[in-house]
């Protein structure tokens, strides 16, 4: 594998020394990925609380909903370049360090946020909070690609990715209690300790598995028998050129731009969703965690299931669409939701696209550790990131223009995103389908065959 000199993950003085392997931890790879899945949790809370305040701000800074959409799009115009080029920044420097820096500074952002008064100052934070965190995915990406068997990858994938909805999930539970006991501040403030928290456990627990002080001998030479000779072969990673020239790296680009969006607009606009439909959040609190959560599962099984796959027999490729095509049927049930009102129903249609969401998502995240090697991964992850930050800006607009265009119509002013959010992933399977396959760069060793 890499020299972890080089990719800045040597181990700390905390740690005896690395060929010791005293007080072994048994799978600790999974302890791993839970590291990494608290990280998203924290990293999501952190960002769900603007949209769940943005019903109170929104009357105490008089905005309208396209006042709303410059703001989140803020913050993804920011995501967007961050995500490219801190993923290849993640490369050079090494896992470790990587997200050491992306959660130290996401962290001191959410801490900061309360300086804001106004709407261009809640866009210049927006905009510095999502710099901070667009490393977060190309980050824990890379650490399953180094830590992970192909088999196990989908299912470690799908484990830290589930905890984007855990933290939607919890937010509710923890930002709406603190911002009607103490105010907008300290609603801010206590997401971005919890940060600063992780980052102490992120330091002292992270190295690649050969350098690690407490990976039993079994566990570090099933992970070495794939990683370790893929990397040992002196190969460099592409730059963007390079791999701009591969179909696959079009393919993962463009299925996760055609499916982020759709998520990150549940994410952000559901409870305003609601209020336009007539429901109070008083009410909605108690349903707002149920699509999170089914996102959840649905991340859990696309992962198992796609690694029971494989384990069948399936090729990778084969195992892999399979759970897109699966998912993607699925988000089309959010088009019905135009024609109600009530909760309930709602609340179901949603879990249900939600579920079939996190299926597709899973699969969305594993590619790049299907596809390339470890020394590309991050840089292609932050490449397909920056694709689906760039279609969620413009998603993000669409939502503010069009529900204040079609304000008079009450509860269907959103009725054209819903329907445009229940089509995209289906276009995102048809690349999927076209892009994702072995090619001649396949053959020369550029890729990997799936």
């Amino acid at each position: 594998m890499t020299n972890s000199g080089a990719q800045g993950d040597a181990p700390a003085a905390v740690w005896p020394a690395p060929r010791s392997h005293r007080g072994r931890v048994p799978a600790l790879r999974w302890w791993i990925a839970a590291v990494l899945f608290a990280s998203t949790v924290i990293n999501y809370t952190d960002r769900q609380t603007l949209s769940l305040l943005a019903p109170f701000l929104k009357v105490r800074y008089r905005w309208n909903n396209t006042d709303y959409a410059n703001i989140i799009v803020a913050f993804r115009i920011a995501y967007a370049i961050g995500q490219a080029l801190f993923g290849r920044m993640m490369d050079r420097l090494g896992t470790k360090r990587g997200l050491s820096l992306t959660v130290l500074g996401y962290s001191i952002v959410s801490i900061l946020t309360p300086v804001a008064r106004g709407l261009y100052s809640f866009m210049g934070i927006r905009f510095l909070l999502g710099a901070a965190e667009s490393a977060n995915w190309p980050g824990a990406t890379k650490a399953v690609s180094e830590w992970f068997p192909r088999q196990e990858r989908a299912l470690a994938t799908a484990f830290f990715d589930s905890g984007s909805s855990i933290g939607a999930a919890i937010a509710p539970i923890l930002v709406l209690p603190i911002y009607f006991h103490w105010g907008l501040g300290p609603a801010f403030v206590v997401p971005g300790i919890l940060g600063l928290f992780w980052l102490i456990l992120w330091r002292r627990v992270y190295f690649l598995p050969q350098d690690h002080p407490r990976i039993g001998g079994d566990e570090l030479r099933m992970i070495l028998a794939e990683t370790g000779e893929e990397s040992t072969a002196g190969r460099a990673g592409m730059n963007w050129r390079q791999l701009l020239r591969l179909p696959q790296t079009w393919g993962t680009i463009l299925v996760r731009a055609l499916s982020d969006p759709v998520f990150f607009f549940v994410a952000d606009w559901f409870p305003i969703y609601l209020v336009a439909k007539g429901i109070s959040l008083k009410t909605g609190v108690y349903f707002i965690w149920i699509p999170f959560v089914a996102t959840d599962l649905g991340n859990l099984l696309g992962g198992w299931a796609s690694g029971g796959l494989i384990r069948m027999g399936f090729a990778v490729g084969a195992a892999r669409k399979t759970i897109v095509a699966i998912g993607a049927a699925g988000i089309a049930l959010l088009i019905p939701t135009i024609f109600t009102a009530n909760l309930g129903v709602l609340t179901a249609l949603f879990a249900v696209a939600c579920f079939s969401y996190g299926l597709y998502t899973t699969i969305v995240n594993v590619l790049p550790t299907d596809l390339f090697y470890s020394e590309s991964v991050a840089s292609v992850s932050g490449l397909s990131g920056s694709g689906a930050a760039i279609c969620t800006v413009v998603v993000f607009e669409l939502a503010g223009r069009v529900s204040d265009a079609r304000a008079a119509m009450g509860t269907h002013r959103f009725d054209p995103l819903m329907i445009l959010a229940g089509i995209i992933p289906l276009v995102g399977l048809a690349m999927v389908l076209l892009l994702v396959r072995n090619t001649d760069a396949t053959e020369k060793g550029l890729v990997r065959k799936i």
